[in-house]
């Protein structure tokens, strides 16, 4: 039954966020329902339910009627902090929420359930908008960034000097990379579209001289070369195929002794502990017309199928997991 009722919760927490809960009590400190319920808007019926319900999820806090923040939702779903996590929710909410109503169907199917079942193009409405575009590279920095933090300490940075973030969005990757290692320099490569948004993130941790944002497509053209590439939450949006003739196009661009680092929501070689990475997969039927998730062994596979010499998995942290490939 919790499961099966668990979108009440989730939906709860998502207009939490739309509405700006944590955002407004992080700015303004504790305070009591009615002075909060007015400067959110709402309706006198279910206010109060609403907030003790957060309340009851472990997102707020209340003593003496006063409403708080927890440490965690101050930390990540107060949006004017860096660490604010909220923008795959507010995605969640906008789009997601919706199109996995269709999930009967596209098991059905193996049709996509988003704006393409009905004609619609996101990614088109995406890249057209300039603030949705913003909005859509913060909440995959936001996805990305545990795993930027855990990959920047672990991975052998010393032995490299260059790297570039494939599919980058706003360089949340390399940006944590080189902030840590002082020697490493490269970028990201991503669509035309996204420069100016990469360059006054990478401007924002004063790394404009040292991270370079290499526009273009990368079934189409050249990869930048670099000691290591990577590839986070990439393969997954394409077919078997597709995914195959990215690591091998990687695999030609890299050079002897480089690296490549795929990082996904791995699923487990058993398929039976890494729910996050199986629902991931389903969100790719929902979402693009042959995507899926997959294991280490079977990243693993197809690195070897394309070169590779040597590779290895390694947790990182949450769902999410790296498959490193040496040529």
């Amino acid at each position: 039954m919790q499961l099966g009722l668990g979108f009440w919760g989730s939906k709860t927490l998502l207009s939490a966020v739309e509405l700006d809960v944590f955002t407004d009590l992080a700015a303004h400190g504790p305070c009591d329902g009615e002075t909060l319920r007015e400067r959110l808007g709402l309706h006198e019926r279910s206010a109060r339910d609403f907030l003790d319900a957060l309340v009851a999820l472990g997102m707020l806090e209340r003593e003496d009627g006063r409403y708080a923040n927890t440490a965690a939702t101050d930390l990540f779903l107060d949006r004017r902090k860096p660490s604010y996590a909220g923008g795959l929710l507010e995605m969640a909410n906008a789009r997601l929420y919706e199109f996995w109503g269709g999930l009967t169907e596209g098991l059905r199917t193996g049709e996509v359930q988003n704006e393409a079942k009905t004609g619609g193009d996101f990614f088109g409405a995406l890249y057209a908008d300039p603030a949705r575009l913003r909005q859509f590279a913060h909440a995959m920095s936001a996805i990305s960034m545990p795993a930027a933090h855990v990959m920047a300490e672990r991975f052998p940075w010393e032995r490299h000097s260059t790297v570039f973030d494939l599919g980058c969005a706003e360089g949340a990757v390399p940006v944590q990379i080189a902030l840590r290692h002082e020697h490493i320099t490269g970028g990201g490569f991503d669509l035309p579209v996204l420069g100016p948004v990469f360059e006054e993130h990478v401007a924002a941790f004063g790394l404009g001289d040292r991270l370079r944002f290499h526009g273009g497509d990368f079934f189409a053209d050249p990869l930048p070369e670099a000691d290591v590439l990577v590839m986070g939450h990439v393969l997954h949006d394409w077919s078997l195929d597709e995914k195959k003739a990215l690591l091998r196009k990687a695999y030609d661009t890299l050079p002897e002794g480089g690296a490549l680092i795929v990082y996904e929501a791995i699923i487990d070689d058993e398929r039976r502990q890494n729910a996050f990475g199986l629902l991931m997969s389903l969100n790719m039927l929902i979402e693009t017309p042959a995507g899926f998730d997959f294991t280490a062994a079977d990243c693993e596979g197809w690195m070897k199928e394309a070169g590779f010499r040597e590779v290895r998995a390694e947790p990182l942290a949450g769902p999410d997991s790296m498959v490193v490939a040496t040529k």
